[in-house]
């Protein structure tokens, strides 16, 4: 049975936290491969559009206070401005993405070379994962999807690294084929009693997964299948201010019964590609950086 709406929005005071995180302008961007059901290479793509709706996105994270670093772009990687899943970094270490499809393969090397360039601790990984795009923090617990991309082995291999709770959720339809497009943590730092607030969209889910979520997040915040459908939850959070796709607009008011301050930004660009605000957005967890080496 569904926790959708029986439980009483609870709007509550949030605290913003200042962030950091790593973006990609999109100055290749373009759809010339189809890996995701969002591609369609023979549809055009516009990329100066694609630029201008970037921009905005950074911009509203500086306005936010975000301390915003930006990779260069490299030419022939159309789908580099998806930073999201160029690593997972968390306690100053870098857990190095390996792509499953060979079109994106070479971005594991650029964005292991800038967290290097940066004073990380880079570890290279042995299996199959797709960063930030399957791994997401919530309070103590790093969230963990597979289905499509992120092999469940690197699962335990990022446990080993980070000493930290692994769960486990399996993906089930293709359109959310990484976790950050079906699941958004809206509380990146836990409350005094380690609470954290998620949403998520139930049908994304296998059943053993949605029963975890519903036993682990009883609060949770579940969205509407047309909001996912336009990747309303790839959202980011700094714990009050919840940057949104602007048409997810229900989304929008449930963050707003739970005394979030939602942001829409419109990236229906991005969108071709099969990425939105999270997809565009690697936390670096508070990592302190080095000028570049």
């Amino acid at each position: 049975m569904s926790n959708t709406a029986t439980a009483a929005p609870h709007a509550a005071a949030h605290t913003a936290t200042k962030r950091t995180i790593l973006m990609c302008r999109p100055s290749h961007f373009t759809v010339s491969y189809r890996i995701n059901p969002w591609m369609h290479p023979d549809a055009p793509t516009d990329t100066a559009r694609a630029l201008a709706q970037w921009q905005r996105l950074h911009d509203v994270y500086e306005d936010l206070g975000f301390e915003v670093s930006v990779i260069d772009d490299r030419a022939g990687l159309p789908d580099m401005v998806y930073a999201a899943n160029g690593g997972f970094v968390l306690d100053g270490i870098a857990y190095g993405a390996k792509f499953q499809h060979p079109e994106r393969r070479p971005e594991a090397a650029a964005y292991m070379d800038w967290f290097a360039a940066h004073g990380l601790t880079v570890a290279e990984p042995h299996e199959v994962n797709e960063g930030e795009g399957d791994f997401l923090l919530a309070g103590d617990v790093i969230l963990a999807g597979s289905g499509f991309r992120s092999a469940q082995a690197s699962h335990a291999e990022l446990a080993r690294l980070f000493g930290r709770e692994v769960l486990t959720l399996t993906l089930i339809d293709p359109r959310f084929y990484h976790l950050d497009t079906a699941l958004a943590v809206l509380d990146p730092e836990p409350g005094p009693d380690g609470d954290c607030t998620i949403a998520y969209l139930e049908s994304a889910f296998d059943a053993p997964s949605l029963a975890t979520l519903r036993e682990r997040f009883p609060d949770a915040i579940i969205a509407s299948e047309a909001d996912a459908a336009i990747l309303g939850l790839n959202s980011y959070s700094d714990g009050r201010n919840v940057v949104i796709a602007e048409r997810a607009t229900r989304f929008a008011g449930q963050l707003r019964e739970r005394g979030y301050d939602p942001i829409g930004v419109d990236l229906s660009e991005l969108l071709l590609g099969g990425g939105g605000v999270k997809c565009c957005t690697l936390d670096l967890h508070g990592a302190h950086l080095e000028a570049a080496r």
